[in-house]
């Protein structure tokens, strides 16, 4: 197998609105994650990891966040052997219409991807955590000499009608899709689990393209990979499900998607645990993003001199830049640049980047948008009724401040 036969596509045009508000001037892909990346960093850097380095990113809602993301902190790729990330906005080549939906979006920009004149076309989507050896996928779908291989991922029976449930027979072929079913079709051997599709997906150029062209052509379709381009593909064409699984464990493989505030906030919380299962850690899988020029964080003022200030964090993430003058942050992450007054406590929090928290504030479960400055006294997450007359509140009870929210 040669990597180099693969186009990568990245999907980062969608809207994100049950992100809002943090989407409410980004992109969902462009949202700030785990202290110094942005979502889009995880799919972008498995590419790079995996030995693919030819990847367009199709933008649309909002994208200038996400635009200058890309430019600043992945244009380290060598033009010169023809090595790229470079964000696709609609230009129209077909018709006036925006993004229809994801197999349009691939539709749109035939031209683009023709022009590259590669045997595969990798698909993913921008706004999943997980890590990938896309090699591994790619065997997979030469080996079962497939026309399309969509990611999957075994789940508890129970869970599985939050996503798209793949159908599948004894040999993994896929038979059929369900859409956030209420009675979910289990696996053939397993009647307890089943398999959601990730979103990740391996075309074979010559049959996507005789595809999407069909499809642009069916006025009834909503031009969407999972509800209409791949289900009749599985009628006419080999399709087969990758099951991903943990190489070391052969267990379900990490994957989250952070679509919804609740579990935005849960997968930032993953990365805090002692031993986190998305180990940022790995020196074999780095997780590239663009890297500021900020200074060491700083601890300061120690208890017994300071008249009872304690400048501390435990088991968190904290990023350059960041003071913690006196006051106590745990199982939180702390984005670049983020200052922590005396006598505060942040638990259970995602602060983004340059975001001041003022004297003598007690903050839980929260998360707080770049550069809000809060006020010095305040309690935040632990009267949800209260925070729901000034904040966003989700169901949970996470609050969500932003710029707009603070006088």
């Amino acid at each position: 197998m040669s990597i180099n036969e693969v186009l990568a596509v990245v999907m980062a045009g969608g809207k994100g609105s049950r992100l809002y508000p943090l989407t409410e001037d980004r992109a969902k892909p462009a949202v700030p994650f785990g202290g110094k990346y942005r979502i889009i960093d995880f799919s972008l850097s498995n590419c790079i990891n995996s030995g693919i380095k030819k990847a367009f990113v199709l933008t649309q809602y909002k994208s200038y966040s996400l635009e200058r993301h890309i430019r600043l902190g992945w244009g380290f790729l060598s033009h010169e052997l023809h090595e790229f990330v470079v964000p696709l906005p609609p230009q129209q080549r077909i018709d006036e219409s925006w993004y229809r939906g994801t197999a349009d979006a691939i539709y749109q920009n035939l031209y683009s991807i023709l022009r590259e004149n590669q045997k595969y076309l990798l698909v993913l989507s921008g706004d999943h955590i997980y890590k990938m050896d896309y090699r591994e996928l790619i065997r997979f779908h030469q080996a079962k000499k497939a026309d399309v291989t969509v990611a999957a991922l075994e789940v508890e029976k129970h869970e599985a009608g939050n996503f798209g449930v793949i159908q599948v027979d004894d040999k993994g072929r896929i038979m059929g899709f369900q859409e956030k079913p209420k009675k979910p079709q289990p696996l053939p051997r397993d009647p307890d689990k089943c398999l959601i599709s990730l979103g990740v997906y391996v075309f074979t150029i010559q049959p996507l393209v005789e595809q999407l062209k069909k499809d642009a052509e069916d006025e009834r379709s909503e031009h969407d990979f999972g509800k209409n381009v791949i289900p009749k593909m599985a009628k006419e064409l080999v399709v087969h499900a990758y099951n991903f699984k943990d190489k070391k464990t052969r267990k379900p493989a990490y994957w989250r998607d952070v679509g919804t505030l609740d579990a935005y906030w849960e997968a930032n919380m993953d990365l805090v645990s002692v031993s986190p299962v998305c180990n940022l850690y790995d020196p074999d899988w780095p997780i590239r993003t663009f890297q500021g020029f900020e200074p060491p964080a700083k601890f300061v003022f120690a208890q017994e001199f300071s008249g009872g200030r304690l400048g501390v964090a435990l088991d968190s993430i904290v990023c350059g830049g960041c003071i913690i003058s006196g006051g106590r942050v745990q199982n939180s992450v702390l984005s670049p640049n983020v200052r922590v007054n005396s006598f505060c406590n942040i638990h259970q929090s995602v602060i983004m980047e340059n975001a001041e928290i003022g004297r003598n504030s007690q903050i839980k479960k929260a998360i707080i948008e770049k550069g809000v400055s809060i006020p010095p006294n305040s309690i935040i997450g632990y009267h949800p009724e209260d925070d729901s007359r000034h904040y966003h509140v989700t169901e949970t009870g996470i609050t969500v401040i932003t710029k707009k929210a603070v006088p």
